[in-house]
Protein backbone atom coordinates (compact mmCIF):
# COMPACT_ATOMS: atom_id res chain seq x y z
CA UNK A 1 0.00 0.00 0.00
CA UNK A 2 1.23 3.36 -0.77
CA UNK A 3 2.22 5.31 1.87
CA UNK A 4 2.90 8.82 2.32
CA UNK A 5 5.18 10.38 5.77
CA UNK A 6 4.69 13.14 7.36
CA UNK A 7 6.39 14.63 10.38
CA UNK A 8 4.61 14.91 13.90
CA UNK A 9 4.95 16.80 17.23
CA UNK A 10 5.43 14.87 20.70
CA UNK A 11 2.50 16.81 22.26
CA UNK A 12 0.23 15.23 19.49
CA UNK A 13 -0.70 12.21 20.99
CA UNK A 14 -4.42 11.47 21.35
CA UNK A 15 -6.19 13.42 18.79
CA UNK A 16 -4.05 12.50 16.24
CA UNK A 17 -5.85 12.02 13.34
CA UNK A 18 -9.17 13.71 13.87
CA UNK A 19 -8.18 16.41 11.88
CA UNK A 20 -7.82 13.82 8.96
CA UNK A 21 -11.57 13.90 8.94
CA UNK A 22 -11.00 16.85 6.91
CA UNK A 23 -7.79 16.93 5.32
CA UNK A 24 -8.80 13.54 3.72
CA UNK A 25 -9.97 15.86 1.20
CA UNK A 26 -7.38 18.76 1.17
CA UNK A 27 -5.20 15.70 -1.11
CA UNK A 28 -1.52 17.12 -1.77
CA UNK A 29 -1.94 20.44 -0.37
CA UNK A 30 -0.86 18.03 3.00
CA UNK A 31 -2.49 18.32 6.49
CA UNK A 32 -0.78 21.09 8.48
CA UNK A 33 -1.07 19.18 11.87
CA UNK A 34 -2.69 16.11 13.79
CA UNK A 35 -4.35 17.33 16.93
CA UNK A 36 -6.95 18.11 19.10
CA UNK A 37 -8.61 19.06 22.27
CA UNK A 38 -8.92 17.35 25.63
CA UNK A 39 -6.62 15.01 25.60
CA UNK A 40 -3.05 16.04 24.68
CA UNK A 41 -4.46 18.70 22.02
CA UNK A 42 -1.46 19.76 20.49
CA UNK A 43 -0.41 21.09 16.74
CA UNK A 44 2.62 19.16 15.56
CA UNK A 45 6.02 21.25 15.54
CA UNK A 46 7.47 20.43 11.49
CA UNK A 47 10.25 18.00 12.01
CA UNK A 48 9.70 15.59 14.83
CA UNK A 49 9.81 12.07 14.30
CA UNK A 50 7.85 10.76 10.87
CA UNK A 51 4.38 8.98 11.09
CA UNK A 52 3.42 7.04 7.98
CA UNK A 53 -0.70 7.31 6.62
CA UNK A 54 -1.65 4.52 4.28
CA UNK A 55 -3.39 5.93 1.54
CA UNK A 56 -6.10 4.28 -0.64
CA UNK A 57 -5.73 3.33 -4.13
CA UNK A 58 -6.09 6.56 -6.34
CA UNK A 59 -2.83 6.97 -3.87
CA UNK A 60 -4.31 10.99 -2.71
CA UNK A 61 -7.05 10.10 0.09
CA UNK A 62 -6.01 8.91 3.63
CA UNK A 63 -8.56 6.31 3.93
CA UNK A 64 -8.40 5.59 7.81
CA UNK A 65 -7.72 5.83 10.43
CA UNK A 66 -9.50 9.08 9.91
CA UNK A 67 -10.35 10.19 13.56
CA UNK A 68 -9.05 10.66 17.22
CA UNK A 69 -6.24 8.44 16.84
CA UNK A 70 -3.45 7.46 18.62
CA UNK A 71 -2.26 5.37 15.29
CA UNK A 72 1.12 5.65 13.97
CA UNK A 73 3.08 7.97 16.79
CA UNK A 74 6.21 7.83 17.48
CA UNK A 75 6.84 5.92 21.53
CA UNK A 76 8.48 6.92 24.23
CA UNK A 77 9.11 3.56 24.61
CA UNK A 78 9.84 2.28 21.23
CA UNK A 79 8.76 -0.64 19.79
CA UNK A 80 7.23 -2.34 23.14
CA UNK A 81 9.93 -4.82 22.70
CA UNK A 82 8.75 -6.16 18.79
CA UNK A 83 5.27 -6.16 20.23
CA UNK A 84 3.96 -2.96 17.96
CA UNK A 85 5.69 -4.22 14.64
CA UNK A 86 3.54 -7.14 15.00
CA UNK A 87 0.14 -5.57 15.75
CA UNK A 88 0.87 -3.14 13.06
CA UNK A 89 1.76 -6.17 10.63
CA UNK A 90 -1.52 -7.70 11.27
CA UNK A 91 -3.02 -4.19 10.87
CA UNK A 92 -3.86 -3.40 14.53
CA UNK A 93 -2.36 0.00 16.46
CA UNK A 94 -2.70 0.22 19.94
CA UNK A 95 -1.88 3.39 21.44
CA UNK A 96 -1.29 4.82 24.94
CA UNK A 97 -1.10 8.64 25.48
CA UNK A 98 -0.80 10.94 29.05
CA UNK A 99 -1.77 14.08 29.55
CA UNK A 100 -0.78 15.86 32.84
CA UNK A 101 -1.55 19.37 33.38
CA UNK A 102 -1.49 22.00 36.20
CA UNK A 103 -2.38 25.63 36.27
CA UNK A 104 -2.94 28.33 38.79
CA UNK A 105 -3.82 31.91 39.01
CA UNK A 106 -1.74 34.63 40.37
CA UNK A 107 -4.56 37.46 40.54
CA UNK A 108 -8.16 37.59 39.98
CA UNK A 109 -10.62 35.14 39.78
CA UNK A 110 -12.79 33.74 42.21
CA UNK A 111 -10.42 32.37 44.34
CA UNK A 112 -6.49 32.40 44.23
CA UNK A 113 -5.74 28.77 43.87
CA UNK A 114 -3.86 25.79 41.54
CA UNK A 115 -5.23 22.54 40.35
CA UNK A 116 -3.39 19.25 38.92
CA UNK A 117 -5.16 17.27 36.45
CA UNK A 118 -4.73 14.70 33.79
CA UNK A 119 -5.81 11.61 31.65
CA UNK A 120 -4.66 8.55 30.07
CA UNK A 121 -6.13 7.71 26.49
CA UNK A 122 -6.08 4.36 25.23
CA UNK A 123 -7.09 3.73 21.64
CA UNK A 124 -7.02 0.55 18.97
CA UNK A 125 -7.20 1.23 15.33
CA UNK A 126 -7.57 -1.83 12.94
CA UNK A 127 -6.99 -2.14 9.37
CA UNK A 128 -9.67 -4.98 8.54
CA UNK A 129 -7.80 -5.33 4.73
CA UNK A 130 -4.35 -6.51 6.95
CA UNK A 131 -6.60 -8.08 9.50
CA UNK A 132 -8.99 -10.42 7.79
CA UNK A 133 -8.82 -9.38 3.95
CA UNK A 134 -11.90 -6.64 4.11
CA UNK A 135 -10.95 -4.00 1.77
CA UNK A 136 -10.90 -0.29 2.90
CA UNK A 137 -12.18 -1.10 5.96
CA UNK A 138 -10.97 -0.06 9.20
CA UNK A 139 -12.69 0.19 12.70
CA UNK A 140 -11.73 2.55 15.15
CA UNK A 141 -11.89 2.79 19.58
CA UNK A 142 -11.39 5.33 22.15
CA UNK A 143 -11.11 5.16 25.92
CA UNK A 144 -9.92 7.57 28.37
CA UNK A 145 -9.86 8.26 32.01
CA UNK A 146 -10.04 11.55 33.89
CA UNK A 147 -8.38 12.81 37.05
CA UNK A 148 -7.67 15.31 39.09
CA UNK A 149 -9.63 18.84 39.81
CA UNK A 150 -11.82 21.56 37.93
CA UNK A 151 -9.68 24.95 37.75
CA UNK A 152 -13.00 26.51 36.48
CA UNK A 153 -14.51 26.11 39.93
CA UNK A 154 -11.73 27.57 41.30
CA UNK A 155 -11.50 30.71 38.84
CA UNK A 156 -15.31 31.23 38.26
CA UNK A 157 -14.87 30.94 34.63
CA UNK A 158 -16.67 28.12 32.47
CA UNK A 159 -16.76 30.51 29.65
CA UNK A 160 -13.81 30.43 28.60
CA UNK A 161 -11.65 27.97 30.75
CA UNK A 162 -8.09 28.01 30.66
CA UNK A 163 -7.81 24.42 31.29
CA UNK A 164 -7.80 21.80 28.65
CA UNK A 165 -8.12 18.43 30.17
CA UNK A 166 -10.47 18.26 32.69
CA UNK A 167 -14.79 17.75 32.21
CA UNK A 168 -17.26 15.22 30.54
CA UNK A 169 -15.10 12.35 31.37
CA UNK A 170 -17.60 11.36 34.23
CA UNK A 171 -15.63 9.51 37.34
CA UNK A 172 -15.06 6.23 35.81
CA UNK A 173 -12.43 3.87 34.89
CA UNK A 174 -12.93 3.73 31.45
CA UNK A 175 -15.10 6.75 29.28
CA UNK A 176 -15.95 5.96 25.85
CA UNK A 177 -15.19 8.60 23.25
CA UNK A 178 -15.82 7.14 20.01
CA UNK A 179 -16.56 3.23 18.34
CA UNK A 180 -17.17 3.56 14.95
CA UNK A 181 -16.41 2.30 11.63
CA UNK A 182 -14.86 3.66 8.12
CA UNK A 183 -15.64 2.44 4.64
CA UNK A 184 -14.44 4.31 1.23
CA UNK A 185 -15.81 3.90 -1.99
CA UNK A 186 -14.75 5.05 -5.80
CA UNK A 187 -11.19 4.85 -4.85
CA UNK A 188 -11.59 6.35 -1.64
CA UNK A 189 -13.21 9.36 -3.15
CA UNK A 190 -16.19 9.09 -1.16
CA UNK A 191 -15.85 7.75 2.26
CA UNK A 192 -18.61 6.67 5.19
CA UNK A 193 -18.25 7.01 8.72
CA UNK A 194 -20.95 5.47 11.36
CA UNK A 195 -21.29 4.36 14.61
CA UNK A 196 -20.81 6.13 18.09
CA UNK A 197 -18.33 9.20 17.32
CA UNK A 198 -17.77 12.85 18.96
CA UNK A 199 -19.19 15.44 16.16
CA UNK A 200 -16.17 17.69 16.49
CA UNK A 201 -14.14 15.35 15.49
CA UNK A 202 -14.84 15.54 11.89
CA UNK A 203 -16.66 19.34 11.87
CA UNK A 204 -15.50 22.91 12.70
CA UNK A 205 -12.44 21.34 13.99
CA UNK A 206 -9.00 23.33 14.26
CA UNK A 207 -6.05 21.31 15.05
CA UNK A 208 -3.60 23.83 14.99
CA UNK A 209 -5.25 25.66 18.10
CA UNK A 210 -5.14 22.76 20.01
CA UNK A 211 -1.70 23.91 20.69
CA UNK A 212 -3.19 26.54 22.82
CA UNK A 213 -4.28 25.26 26.64
CA UNK A 214 -7.64 26.85 26.25
CA UNK A 215 -10.27 25.28 25.63
CA UNK A 216 -12.53 27.32 24.06
CA UNK A 217 -10.94 27.01 20.95
CA UNK A 218 -9.45 23.32 21.00
CA UNK A 219 -10.00 22.02 18.78
CA UNK A 220 -13.38 22.83 18.17
CA UNK A 221 -14.65 26.61 18.90
CA UNK A 222 -17.57 27.53 21.78
CA UNK A 223 -20.20 28.38 21.19
CA UNK A 224 -21.04 25.26 18.89
CA UNK A 225 -19.38 22.36 20.83
CA UNK A 226 -21.19 22.91 24.22
CA UNK A 227 -24.93 22.34 22.95
CA UNK A 228 -26.53 19.24 22.63
CA UNK A 229 -26.50 19.33 18.84
CA UNK A 230 -23.04 19.76 18.58
CA UNK A 231 -21.47 18.40 21.75
CA UNK A 232 -17.61 17.59 21.33
CA UNK A 233 -14.67 15.11 22.18
CA UNK A 234 -15.07 13.51 24.50
CA UNK A 235 -18.96 13.04 24.32
CA UNK A 236 -19.42 10.73 21.25
CA UNK A 237 -23.17 10.96 19.32
CA UNK A 238 -24.31 7.81 17.16
CA UNK A 239 -24.26 9.04 13.42
CA UNK A 240 -22.80 8.92 10.26
CA UNK A 241 -21.11 11.11 7.89
CA UNK A 242 -20.39 11.15 4.25
CA UNK A 243 -17.21 12.65 3.35
CA UNK A 244 -16.68 13.61 -0.83
CA UNK A 245 -13.59 15.15 -2.49
CA UNK A 246 -14.43 17.16 -5.84
CA UNK A 247 -10.83 18.50 -6.51
CA UNK A 248 -7.42 17.72 -5.01
CA UNK A 249 -7.69 20.82 -2.67
CA UNK A 250 -11.26 21.10 -2.03
CA UNK A 251 -13.96 18.54 0.27
CA UNK A 252 -17.37 18.79 1.74
CA UNK A 253 -18.90 16.15 4.18
CA UNK A 254 -22.46 16.24 5.53
CA UNK A 255 -23.28 14.21 8.72
CA UNK A 256 -26.21 13.38 10.98
CA UNK A 257 -26.14 12.29 14.47
CA UNK A 258 -28.97 11.80 16.92
CA UNK A 259 -29.39 14.34 19.75
CA UNK A 260 -29.55 13.87 23.61
CA UNK A 261 -30.18 16.81 26.03
CA UNK A 262 -29.01 14.54 29.12
CA UNK A 263 -26.06 15.98 30.85
CA UNK A 264 -23.84 12.89 29.62
CA UNK A 265 -23.74 12.07 25.55
CA UNK A 266 -24.11 8.47 26.88
CA UNK A 267 -24.69 8.65 30.36
CA UNK A 268 -21.73 9.39 32.48
CA UNK A 269 -19.28 6.36 31.29
CA UNK A 270 -20.11 7.13 27.62
CA UNK A 271 -21.43 3.52 27.08
CA UNK A 272 -25.29 3.47 27.72
CA UNK A 273 -26.55 4.52 23.78
CA UNK A 274 -29.85 3.64 24.72
CA UNK A 275 -30.69 7.55 25.74
CA UNK A 276 -33.59 9.15 24.70
CA UNK A 277 -32.97 11.10 21.27
CA UNK A 278 -35.04 14.72 21.39
CA UNK A 279 -33.73 15.17 17.41
CA UNK A 280 -31.20 14.85 14.96
CA UNK A 281 -28.64 17.02 14.38
CA UNK A 282 -27.55 17.43 10.56
CA UNK A 283 -24.22 19.27 9.75
CA UNK A 284 -21.94 20.61 6.75
CA UNK A 285 -18.78 21.88 5.84
CA UNK A 286 -16.78 23.24 3.36
CA UNK A 287 -13.18 22.72 2.81
CA UNK A 288 -9.96 24.48 0.39
CA UNK A 289 -6.62 23.97 1.14
CA UNK A 290 -4.58 26.31 -1.36
CA UNK A 291 -0.63 26.63 -1.72
CA UNK A 292 0.79 30.05 -2.49
CA UNK A 293 3.99 30.77 -3.88
CA UNK A 294 7.37 29.44 -4.74
CA UNK A 295 7.78 28.68 -0.83
CA UNK A 296 4.31 26.58 -0.76
CA UNK A 297 2.89 28.45 1.86
CA UNK A 298 -0.36 26.06 2.64
CA UNK A 299 -3.68 27.36 4.02
CA UNK A 300 -6.87 25.78 4.96
CA UNK A 301 -10.35 27.32 4.71
CA UNK A 302 -13.52 25.98 6.24
CA UNK A 303 -17.04 27.28 6.57
CA UNK A 304 -20.19 25.18 7.79
CA UNK A 305 -23.23 24.70 9.86
CA UNK A 306 -25.61 22.34 11.34
CA UNK A 307 -29.06 22.39 12.45
CA UNK A 308 -30.89 20.64 15.32
CA UNK A 309 -34.36 19.92 15.54
CA UNK A 310 -34.77 19.34 18.85
CA UNK A 311 -36.81 21.76 20.58
CA UNK A 312 -35.11 24.10 23.38
CA UNK A 313 -36.64 26.59 25.95
CA UNK A 314 -36.11 29.95 25.40
CA UNK A 315 -33.52 31.54 27.84
CA UNK A 316 -36.16 34.64 29.21
CA UNK A 317 -39.69 34.30 27.28
CA UNK A 318 -42.67 32.97 29.03
CA UNK A 319 -45.26 31.67 26.57
CA UNK A 320 -46.14 35.24 26.15
CA UNK A 321 -42.63 37.09 25.96
CA UNK A 322 -42.39 37.86 29.21
CA UNK A 323 -39.84 36.65 31.71
CA UNK A 324 -40.48 33.59 32.97
CA UNK A 325 -39.01 33.87 36.18
CA UNK A 326 -41.43 36.84 36.81
CA UNK A 327 -44.23 35.74 35.54
CA UNK A 328 -44.31 31.83 36.64
CA UNK A 329 -45.76 31.10 33.70
CA UNK A 330 -44.02 27.93 31.19
CA UNK A 331 -41.48 28.79 29.11
CA UNK A 332 -41.57 29.52 25.34
CA UNK A 333 -40.16 26.65 23.89
CA UNK A 334 -38.26 27.39 20.09
CA UNK A 335 -37.78 24.49 17.22
CA UNK A 336 -34.74 23.93 16.08
CA UNK A 337 -31.64 25.52 16.90
CA UNK A 338 -28.40 26.27 14.62
CA UNK A 339 -24.47 27.12 14.99
CA UNK A 340 -21.92 28.42 12.01
CA UNK A 341 -17.94 28.42 11.30
CA UNK A 342 -15.80 30.05 8.98
CA UNK A 343 -11.97 29.27 10.25
CA UNK A 344 -8.58 29.23 8.75
CA UNK A 345 -5.05 28.64 9.05
CA UNK A 346 -2.56 29.89 6.44
CA UNK A 347 1.53 30.02 6.68
CA UNK A 348 2.98 33.45 6.33
CA UNK A 349 6.61 32.75 6.29
CA UNK A 350 8.27 29.54 5.39
CA UNK A 351 11.33 28.57 7.41
CA UNK A 352 11.82 24.81 6.82
CA UNK A 353 10.83 21.81 4.79
CA UNK A 354 7.70 20.59 7.03
CA UNK A 355 4.39 20.87 6.44
CA UNK A 356 3.94 23.46 9.87
CA UNK A 357 7.69 24.54 9.64
CA UNK A 358 6.71 28.52 9.37
CA UNK A 359 4.94 31.80 10.76
CA UNK A 360 1.55 30.76 10.59
CA UNK A 361 -1.43 32.49 11.47
CA UNK A 362 -5.01 30.47 12.93
CA UNK A 363 -8.52 32.26 13.52
CA UNK A 364 -12.04 31.70 13.23
CA UNK A 365 -15.28 33.17 14.17
CA UNK A 366 -18.59 31.05 15.27
CA UNK A 367 -22.27 32.23 15.99
CA UNK A 368 -25.16 30.42 17.65
CA UNK A 369 -28.89 30.70 17.86
CA UNK A 370 -28.86 33.18 20.84
CA UNK A 371 -32.04 33.12 22.14
CA UNK A 372 -31.63 29.35 23.14
CA UNK A 373 -27.57 29.16 23.61
CA UNK A 374 -26.01 31.57 25.92
CA UNK A 375 -22.79 32.20 23.84
CA UNK A 376 -24.26 34.11 20.75
CA UNK A 377 -20.33 34.91 18.86
CA UNK A 378 -16.78 33.86 19.57
CA UNK A 379 -13.63 35.34 17.61
CA UNK A 380 -10.24 33.99 17.75
CA UNK A 381 -6.66 35.33 15.98
CA UNK A 382 -3.41 33.62 16.57
CA UNK A 383 -0.35 33.25 15.56
CA UNK A 384 2.01 29.70 15.97
CA UNK A 385 5.76 29.45 14.89
CA UNK A 386 7.90 26.37 15.21
CA UNK A 387 11.23 26.47 16.63
CA UNK A 388 12.93 26.60 13.56
CA UNK A 389 14.55 30.25 13.65
CA UNK A 390 16.19 29.50 17.02
CA UNK A 391 17.28 25.76 16.19
CA UNK A 392 14.76 24.02 18.13
CA UNK A 393 13.04 22.24 15.29
CA UNK A 394 10.70 20.27 17.39
CA UNK A 395 9.82 23.14 19.94
CA UNK A 396 6.82 25.76 19.39
CA UNK A 397 5.61 28.67 20.71
CA UNK A 398 2.16 31.00 19.97
CA UNK A 399 -0.02 33.65 20.91
CA UNK A 400 -3.11 34.36 20.70
CA UNK A 401 -6.47 36.57 21.00
CA UNK A 402 -10.13 35.67 21.90
CA UNK A 403 -13.11 37.66 21.97
CA UNK A 404 -16.91 36.00 23.35
CA UNK A 405 -20.02 37.34 23.68
CA UNK A 406 -22.97 36.43 25.78
CA UNK A 407 -26.36 36.25 23.88
CA UNK A 408 -29.02 39.75 24.64
CA UNK A 409 -31.93 37.23 25.48
CA UNK A 410 -29.33 35.30 28.14
CA UNK A 411 -28.68 38.95 29.78
CA UNK A 412 -32.57 39.68 29.89
CA UNK A 413 -33.10 36.62 32.04
CA UNK A 414 -30.30 37.68 34.29
CA UNK A 415 -31.26 41.17 35.15
CA UNK A 416 -34.23 39.68 35.68
CA UNK A 417 -32.82 37.46 38.16
CA UNK A 418 -31.29 40.50 39.74
CA UNK A 419 -34.11 42.60 39.98
CA UNK A 420 -36.16 39.78 41.47
CA UNK A 421 -33.47 38.66 43.86
CA UNK A 422 -32.99 35.15 42.96
CA UNK A 423 -29.85 33.31 41.70
CA UNK A 424 -28.89 33.29 38.70
CA UNK A 425 -29.77 29.85 36.21
CA UNK A 426 -27.02 27.96 35.54
CA UNK A 427 -26.10 27.61 31.27
CA UNK A 428 -24.58 25.68 28.97
CA UNK A 429 -21.19 26.58 30.22
CA UNK A 430 -22.15 26.06 33.56
CA UNK A 431 -22.74 28.16 37.26
CA UNK A 432 -23.16 31.43 36.61
CA UNK A 433 -22.08 34.29 39.05
CA UNK A 434 -23.21 37.55 37.84
CA UNK A 435 -24.86 39.19 34.19
CA UNK A 436 -23.18 38.11 31.33
CA UNK A 437 -21.72 40.09 28.87
CA UNK A 438 -18.52 39.54 27.05
CA UNK A 439 -14.86 37.80 27.88
CA UNK A 440 -11.52 38.01 26.00
CA UNK A 441 -8.42 36.17 26.39
CA UNK A 442 -5.13 37.09 25.94
CA UNK A 443 -2.58 33.83 26.24
CA UNK A 444 0.97 32.67 25.22
CA UNK A 445 3.01 29.53 24.95
CA UNK A 446 5.95 27.73 24.65
CA UNK A 447 6.50 24.18 24.17
CA UNK A 448 9.80 22.22 24.78
CA UNK A 449 10.56 18.78 23.21
CA UNK A 450 12.09 16.58 25.66
CA UNK A 451 12.36 13.32 24.43
CA UNK A 452 11.18 11.30 21.94
CA UNK A 453 7.32 11.87 21.98
CA UNK A 454 7.56 13.80 25.24
CA UNK A 455 7.26 17.44 25.37
CA UNK A 456 6.83 20.38 28.41
CA UNK A 457 4.56 23.21 27.66
CA UNK A 458 4.69 26.71 29.82
CA UNK A 459 1.25 28.40 29.36
CA UNK A 460 0.45 32.12 30.08
CA UNK A 461 -3.13 33.92 30.14
CA UNK A 462 -4.57 36.71 31.35
CA UNK A 463 -8.86 36.68 31.33
CA UNK A 464 -10.66 40.29 31.06
CA UNK A 465 -14.19 39.56 33.03
CA UNK A 466 -13.89 35.79 34.16
CA UNK A 467 -17.01 34.26 33.52
CA UNK A 468 -17.93 37.17 31.08
CA UNK A 469 -18.97 38.90 34.26
CA UNK A 470 -17.40 41.68 35.85
CA UNK A 471 -17.96 39.98 39.50
CA UNK A 472 -14.19 39.21 39.45
CA UNK A 473 -10.67 41.06 38.53
CA UNK A 474 -9.24 40.24 35.68
CA UNK A 475 -7.39 36.81 36.30
CA UNK A 476 -3.82 36.58 35.46
CA UNK A 477 -3.46 32.42 34.68
CA UNK A 478 -0.14 30.51 34.61
CA UNK A 479 0.36 26.69 33.49
CA UNK A 480 1.89 23.70 31.86
CA UNK A 481 1.27 20.79 30.73
CA UNK A 482 3.60 17.87 30.06
CA UNK A 483 2.39 14.87 27.39
CA UNK A 484 3.62 11.96 26.21
CA UNK A 485 3.00 8.94 24.11
CA UNK A 486 3.93 5.22 25.25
Amino acid sequence: MPVITLPLSPRCRAYVLAVLTAIAFWGTGLPSALAQSETSKSAFTPTDEAVSFPLGGAGQIPIGPLVTSLYGNPHLLGDWGGIQPWLMKRGIFVNVGVNEEFMGNITGGRTRDHVLAGQVAGEVDIDWRKLAGIPDFWTHMLVVNGHGNNFSHTLGDYVANPEQIYGARGNVVAHLVSLYADKSFLHDRIILSFGWMPTGSFFNFDYLACSFMNVAICGNFAPGKYVPGGRDWPSGNLGGIVRFRPTERTYIMAGAFGVTQAGYNGGISGWSWGQKMSGVSTQAELGWSPSFGRDDLLGHYKIGAYYDNSRYPNLYEDINGNSFQATGLPRRYESGQWSSWLMFDQMLVRNGKGVANGLIAIGGLGYAQGNIVAMRDHEWIGLLESGTPWNRPMDQAGIMFQNIDMSHTLRLQQQSSAALGVPFLSNQWGTVYGVQNWERVYEAFYSVHLLRATSLQFDFQYLQHPGATTTFGGAAVVGGQFTTNF
